[in-house]
Parts: structure tokens; sequence; C-alpha cells
């Protein structure tokens, strides 16, 4: 299985603070991979840098084996049609309907027609599991509704790459299961790459087939759930068991 992204010595600071110092991470295509981190730890930044919307200062960022770090903005803007993003608060535009925002790509950027659109958003709102819902609006749905919308917007246009930015924040625990049924779903159905940012270490470990630690602007662990548990890392460790006690201060990402 060949890396879908790799990075090599990934920096980025900000005016004198560094955030990101040497990252080197490799994401393996069909996987499903978590990226763990206390907030502020820098995984945003580290998203941003993988899809171009932030230049690094130093390091290289190869998607599908493409160094994303020397393409001009147009490439750029090319390449991002390759990732599908999953907001943490969904993100939906409450002025438009649910049709709208699931083909909102198409409508804006495609001469497809509307009968057209409208056709691959249905089609793209029963693969996560709701129909009937094209022409009302997001403030009628339920939290784990508005996710699944979501989820739908970010795959439609068939990216190789979905992100998913806290995928179960805000909603009830029963929606939450659904939610990563429908990730662990489409995930096989689609055969895509999946990225999982998640301070909820239970959802991220029951999909994840690897992850990665982010601290001090560094990844200090890369690896299975095995090799996870058999570390000998205190740092790992006490953020895995939420301890206030280790290595870790308050002060530290």
């Amino acid at each position: 299985m060949d890396n879908i992204i790799y990075i090599q010595n990934l920096c980025k600071s900000f005016n004198e603070k560094k955030v990101l110092e040497g990252v080197n991470l490799s994401i393996k295509r069909g996987e499903t991979f978590l990226i763990i981190g206390r907030s502020g730890a820098g995984k945003t930044v580290l998203l941003k840098n993988i899809m171009g919307l932030l230049h690094p200062d130093e390091g290289k960022i190869f998607i599908d084996g493409v160094d994303i770090t020397k393409l001009n903005k147009k490439q750029l803007e090319k390449l991002r049609l390759q990732f599908g993003l999953v907001f943490q608060s969904s993100a939906l535009f409450d002025f438009l309907t649910i049709e709208e925002n699931v083909g909102f790509y198409f409508y804006q950027h495609t001469n497809l027609k509307k009968p057209d659109i409208r056709k691959k958003v249905k089609e793209t709102l029963r693969l996560v599991g709701l129909e009937g819902i094209e022409d009302i609006y997001p403030y009628q749905l339920s939290g784990g509704m508005k996710k699944r919308v979501a989820i739908a917007r970010a795959i439609i246009y068939n990216p190789k790459i979905i992100i998913y930015d806290e995928p179960t924040t805000g909603i009830d625990p029963i929606a939450v299961d659904k939610v990563i049924s429908l990730i662990d779903d489409l995930h096989k159905r689609l055969a895509i790459t999946s990225l999982i940012v998640t301070h909820d270490l239970e959802v991220g470990f029951k999909l994840a087939d690897r992850l990665a630690f982010l601290l001090g602007g560094k990844i200090i662990f890369e690896g299975d759930k095995q090799q996870l548990a058999q570390t000998q890392d205190a740092r790992v460790q006490q953020f895995i068991h939420g301890s206030s006690s280790g290595p870790i201060k308050e002060t530290q990402v």
C-alpha cells in the first residue's frame, strides 16, 4: 500500500511562535488515519498545510506523489478537489436548501444543469441515509442530520481523501454512533482515504487503522493501535489515559 500523503520535515511558524517543527508523517492510500493532540497542538495548521491552504516555511508535502509546496495558485485549487472536508460545525449555509448546500460545488463551479445536479444530490443523500430532504433548510434538521448532510457535501464530487475535523462534536450519543457507522461504511464503500482529527479518542480508536500524536510541533508517535498499547512513551500514555500527572504540563501543547 503506497503513501497518498507523505510529509518531510514540515515547519510552520506564525511570527515568533513555532507551531510545526520538523513534522514527518506518512498516510497510506485507503486507510483511516487519526491525528490526536492537545488543543493548540497544531492539528488544524497541519491540515491546512496538507490541503495547500497554508504554505510551509520548510519541508515538503507530497499528495499522491506530487510535492504541493511547488504548485502555483491555480494548481493548488485543482489539487483541493482531491479533498472533501467535513467541518467541526458542519458549516452548512442556513440560507440555502439542503440541495443547494450539498450541490454547492456544482452550482458554483460547473455548467451542469440543475436537474443533473439534483439527481447527484439525491443519490449522495441516499448514501448517507437521508432521503427526501432536498428542499428543506438546515435549521429544520437535528445536529446528527446536519453532520450527515455535511458528509454528503464532502463526498459528492468523489474526492480521494476525506478530512473529518471533530466529526462527532456537538451531537448526542445515538447520533454519534450513526456518524461513526456512516464514516466506516463510506470508507469501505467508496475506497477512499479518511483523515480524522478528534479529541474523542473512543471515536477515533473505533475508526482508525493507524494514528499519529502531535506534541510540541512534532509527531512523537505514529503507528497502529497495537503499537500504541505497547509504547513506553510516558507522554503518549499520559494523554491516552487523560491524566494531569506526567511529563506533559498544562502549558505544553
